[in-house]
């Protein structure tokens, strides 16, 4: 394995923070090492799948299909995550300089692999994990638009938690700022002070889940406004896409469909707005007229005794 090992220093100056350092790597036992980046994603993950795991006992469903639907969605979805990056950004990892072409294959291909190097494109990972659930689910004869409500929230959460293995590598900042919460990185000799985007994204993704989990699973009061399958995750549709569009126009780092024209994050962004508003619109119509379809289907209230039945027998 490469050796990660590398030293950030952050400064919040403009909040009156002293400045400090950041190692890359987390664990370091003789040659192995694990890359905090690496780490807090698996954290984030595994919090995602934690949240699925108590949406799934509140409604009854088989822990063997939450089992399925992790391993299936989480592998799917850091596969998805890591071509999606690379595909714009092959140039970077493609490897030339070798003494053949079966020597710069295999260098070519480690660098594609080497994830813990950071390089992940969230949307390769939605889609991807999104894909499989909906093979998961249909395998499973569970509704496809159930299951990705479960699981949109749990994104949510995993991204927020995420962006921070960004924040220990300095990176996918915004541009530079004099703003009062201006992130300092030291490089190339001097401080420069940057939009810390990570964290932009990282909050507007952690109130967007307590947003949804409360006011549309929790509050007894509110979680009459869940009228139908599929509303939680055309939500976070609507509410991710409207943030990752405008974040995104400030980071230095963004893959481009067409060089310095079209961010492919948001152009991504801007249709996953489209799409699930449109959807959104399209179910609360063909309720209020009383329709449903293989896509509009009215949620019907399991009593607490149902699921208690529900779960014993899983």
């Amino acid at each position: 394995m490469n050796n990660l090992l590398k030293i950030n220093k952050i400064w919040f100056k403009n909040l009156g923070w002293d400045e400090f350092e950041i190692n890359t790597v987390a664990i370091k036992i003789g040659k192995f090492e694990i890359a905090w980046y690496g780490l807090i994603i698996m954290i984030g993950i595994f919090s995602a799948i934690f949240y699925v795991w108590c949406r799934f006992k509140e409604n009854g469903k088989k822990t063997d299909d939450l089992i399925d639907l992790a391993f299936f969605t989480v592998l799917s979805g850091i596969v998805g995550a890591r071509l999606y990056y690379v595909i714009f950004e092959f140039d970077s990892y493609l490897v030339t300089s070798e003494a053949n072409f079966f020597a710069n294959l295999w260098e070519t291909l480690k660098n594609i692999i080497a994830v813990w190097n950071g390089g992940l494109g969230i949307y390769g990972g939605i889609i991807a994990g999104g894909l499989a659930a909906a093979l998961v689910a249909k395998h499973k004869k569970i509704n496809i638009l159930t299951i990705l409500d479960f699981l949109a929230p749990g994104v949510m959460l995993a991204q927020a938690i995420g962006r921070w293995g960004n924040f220990c590598n300095a990176e996918a900042h915004g541009g530079v700022t004099d703003l009062p919460w201006a992130m300092g990185i030291f490089e190339r000799g001097e401080w420069i002070f940057y939009h810390p985007t990570f964290l932009y994204e990282s909050l507007w993704n952690l109130v967007g889940f307590l947003a949804i989990w409360l006011v549309l699973v929790k509050i007894p009061k509110t979680k009459k406004l869940h009228k139908f399958h599929g509303q939680i995750f055309y939500t976070y549709l609507i509410w991710y896409g409207l943030g990752r569009f405008w974040i995104e126009g400030l980071r230095t780092d963004s893959l481009y469909l067409i060089p310095d024209v079209i961010r492919v994050s948001q152009l991504v962004a801007l249709l996953s707005v489209i799409v699930g508003t449109a959807l959104m619109a399209y179910s609360f119509v063909m309720l209020s007229k009383g329709k449903e379809n293989i896509m509009v289907k009215k949620i019907e209230k399991q009593t607490v005794k149902e699921v208690a039945e529900n779960g014993a027998n899983n």
